[in-house]
């Protein structure tokens, strides 16, 4: 039987972003990925949102999608808010179809040491008080410590775990396509008794549509004809729809796994929670859950600390998978055609208009306000680390470099040597620093500046300190290991 110290059942973002953060910390971790390349059919998430740019940026990757991708200041619900005044080195949306990101970060972990079984699917596990054995459709089992489910919104792995799904049923169905037409179609949005449809350009000389469907449907896979005859019924015609790439239909289900973990079993991305795409966020909080997830379950496979630090996973990602949630279930209730609901959007658009509301949502909707829970004390603490320019002995660095290799940092920016963590050497990077500019955090604004910050590999503040250093051996106990022996 192949073993590995960790299996990831699915080989899309989520699992991808995974592997990678498991590989960085020295992890023998293997995906399972039922596709045999990673070619991928049909248009899902369309970007990228500032905090997964920046994670990426924290594992020195970021130039990769950039390079690729076309930047918008703004992101939306229900109007465009801009975005560009924010205090973050990228404040825009990064517009790269899924494909082109799958094929970024499958590049990317073929750089690392990650084993790839494709052209298989994990049919079933059973797991021990050691491990998991994972049954696969061609070929193994495997061992694993862990099996993490990344396998989408119809997870095998949720389900076989016996873990709860709960939410809302749908209420409202969309085809979507990519065709070629012969005709110059109507560009952009067009609203109508039944809610708002879209045509817009596509790679390779396509055409994107997207209806509301005036009765919801939920059986059956949609084809050419379904697409043709919802064009006619909204536009009058169909432009001569031909030559369909892929035709699929989706929903506004909503639902969030009541448990990230049983046990050995752990998920992440739509596994755990699945939405409406208005805003997207999916591909976004997926990529963020595996960077939650991937340096905690390396420390808890090393044994550097117990196993209750994956407890920490569902605290921390549940409550912002269900805010997602929340403002997804908004969205498309702002979308719906009648006139009550056009008063509420309206009156929301006003809100919207001002600074305020704008900074806020527009800090949710980008990712750049996720707080964690890690209790009372200094602005920071719980929240993304800013990417500050510094000042070392050795030369200028930025924050984001020193997260490269996924290892957590202690920030000393008062006197150099007056921070003593040598039971921890070996886990933590101790830097010496200054910086002279202002403090600033998206939403929030300025705050007073540390004088030492401690940042946990996935670039969130697990500790601010002052020249007492009160708590610093306990927040580094609490998420790095107890002390190693003199």
């Amino acid at each position: 039987m192949t073993q590995h110290a960790v299996v990831i059942a699915g080989g899309g973002p989520t699992g991808l972003m995974l592997a990678a953060e498991l590989a960085l910390a020295g992890i023998d971790v293997a995906i399972v990925e039922r596709r045999t390349s990673q070619e991928l059919v049909g248009s899902r998430a369309g970007g990228l949102h500032a905090r997964s740019i920046e994670v990426l940026d924290q594992r020195g990757v970021a130039d990769r999608f950039i390079s690729q991708g076309q930047t918008y200041p703004v992101v939306h619900f229900h109007i465009a808010l801009n975005i560009g005044d924010f205090p973050t080195r990228h404040n825009y949306v990064l517009g790269l179809r899924q494909n082109h990101i799958e094929r970024i970060l499958a590049e990317w972990v073929g750089e690392l040491p990650v084993t790839i079984y494709r052209g298989r699917d994990v049919t079933g596990f059973a797991q021990d008080d050691t491990g998991v054995d994972v049954a696969l459709s061609n070929g193994g089992p495997l061992r694993a410590e862990y099996l993490v489910g990344c396998d989408g919104g119809r997870s095998l792995v949720r389900k076989a775990a016996g873990i709860e799904f709960p939410g809302w049923d749908p209420t409202t169905s969309w085809l979507i396509a990519e065709v070629r037409m012969a005709e110059e179609p109507k560009w952009g949005f067009h609203e109508d008794e039944a809610g708002r449809h879209a045509i817009g350009k596509a790679e390779g000389g396509f055409t994107a549509v997207v209806l509301t469907e005036r009765q919801m449907r939920l059986e059956g896979e949609p084809t050419l004809r379904d697409i043709s005859e919802a064009l006619i019924a909204v536009y009058g015609t169909d432009y001569g729809i031909h030559s369909p790439r892929w035709v699929s239909r989706f929903t506004d289900t909503t639902r969030q796994a009541a448990a990230y973990r049983h046990r050995r079993v752990l998920l992440a991305g739509d596994a755990a929670h699945v939405h409406p795409p208005v805003g997207g966020q999916g591909l976004n909080i997926g990529v963020q859950d595996a960077v939650n997830l991937g340096w905690k379950l390396a420390q808890v496979v090393k044994r550097t600390s117990p196993e209750s630090l994956l407890d920490t996973y569902h605290a921390e990602r549940h409550p912002v998978a269900a805010r997602v949630l929340r403002n997804t279930m908004a969205q498309v209730a702002l979308r719906r055609p009648d006139a009550r609901s056009k008063a509420v959007g309206d009156t929301i658009s006003e809100l919207l208009g001002m600074d305020e509301p704008r900074r806020r949502l527009g800090a949710e909707m980008s990712g750049l306000d996720v707080h964690y829970d890690l209790g009372e004390g200094h602005p920071l603490l719980g929240r993304r680390m800013p990417d500050l320019d510094l000042v070392t002995a050795s030369g200028p660095l930025r924050v984001f470099t020193l997260l490269h290799e996924a290892r957590p940092v202690l920030l000393n920016l008062g006197d150099p040597g007056s921070v003593e963590i040598t039971p921890w050497t070996d886990r933590v990077q101790l830097i010496d620093a200054a910086y002279a500019g202002t403090w600033e955090l998206p939403m929030l604004g300025a705050v007073a500046a540390p004088t030492a910050v401690l940042v946990r590999p996935d670039g969130y503040v697990a500790w601010v300190g002052d020249v007492n250093q009160a708590g610093l051996a306990d927040a580094l106990a609490t998420w790095f290991g107890p002390p190693a022996a003199a």
